[in-house]
């Protein structure tokens, strides 16, 4: 029988490092640390070797259809298929970023949402039967960052399809490119981002349903990594937990939920949960 594969997108350094850590500890199988930047990458297997971890390596820019197309050949060819997939690769402009709005929407929409459903709509094939699949979120990836009670309509729809909610990612950027995104979508382009792969993680849940896959988004915590100018008060491996709860632990009750890090549900269409981390 083929080994067991977890995969890890965005892996060479902070939350996304400590859940492969965490993997290669407790897996059992062979855990995927993949990165767009391949020295970067090669560096981070060297740091886990030090501690007798040993994960495999292989390049992944979720950007990159060709790159995606690469990994699921290389996947299916040595391995045969996934169980685990988490969902970590993402990017952050910082609150004193000089780019306009525009941008910022554009880029952010582009990595956050619209390519990692790009690697799910080319990975998702090759997950086993009972597979998981953990969308790392935000806390800003709670329904209540959006300030349109209309908009929050349409992104709680239980019928909502991906092309609907990929056509309500667009509209975002038009209107960030038009100056009148605030009054609808709120000022930040990585809440945005992060609402629609939470809604994006209830749809993916309906659709995998029957091959017994879960598929949760979880907020890690505020986490000293790089994305956050290391002003989270939690270390990596604390961001860890709840994402490697949810790819090894988590019962039946997990199934396209919002996560937070302590591992409880929140319901992501009520009133946010504490927020102190």
């Amino acid at each position: 029988m083929d080994k067991k594969i977890a995969v890890v997108t965005g892996a060479n350094k902070g939350i996304g490092f400590a859940i492969v850590r965490g993997l290669c500890k407790r897996f059992d199988g062979i855990v995927y640390l993949t990165s767009r930047d391949e020295s970067r990458g090669q560096k981070a297997v060297v740091e886990l070797h030090k501690e007798n971890l040993k994960p495999a390596y292989h390049q992944l820019d979720i950007t990159e259809i060709s790159s995606i197309e690469k990994f699921r050949d290389h996947i299916v060819k040595e391995h045969g298929g996934i169980d685990i997939l988490v969902n970590n690769a993402a990017i952050a402009f910082k609150n004193k970023a000089k780019e306009p709005a525009s941008v910022q929407a554009e880029q952010t929409l582009f990595v956050n949402y619209f390519s990692t459903l790009t690697c799910c709509e080319i990975l998702f094939p090759i997950l086993r039967r009972g597979a998981r699949v953990v969308n790392v979120s935000s806390s800003a990836g709670h329904l209540s960052n959006i300030p349109s009670d209309a908009l929050k309509m349409k992104l709680k729809d239980p019928n909502l399809t991906i092309p609907q909610l990929s056509q309500l990612m667009q509209q975002y950027i038009e209107a960030a490119k038009q100056g009148t995104q605030i009054e609808m979508w709120g000022n930040s382009s990585y809440a945005v981002s992060k609402v629609g792969l939470t809604a994006l993680t209830r749809i993916q849940q309906r659709m995998l349903q029957d091959k017994g896959i879960k598929v949760n988004a979880v907020h890690p915590g505020w986490v000293d990594t790089d994305m956050s100018s290391h002003k989270g008060p939690l270390s990596i491996d604390e961001g860890a937990k709840a994402p490697l709860f949810l790819a090894l632990d988590a019962d039946d009750s997990y199934q396209g939920e919002f996560v937070w890090y302590n591992t409880k549900i929140v319901n992501w269409c009520g009133e946010k949960a504490d927020e102190s981390y």
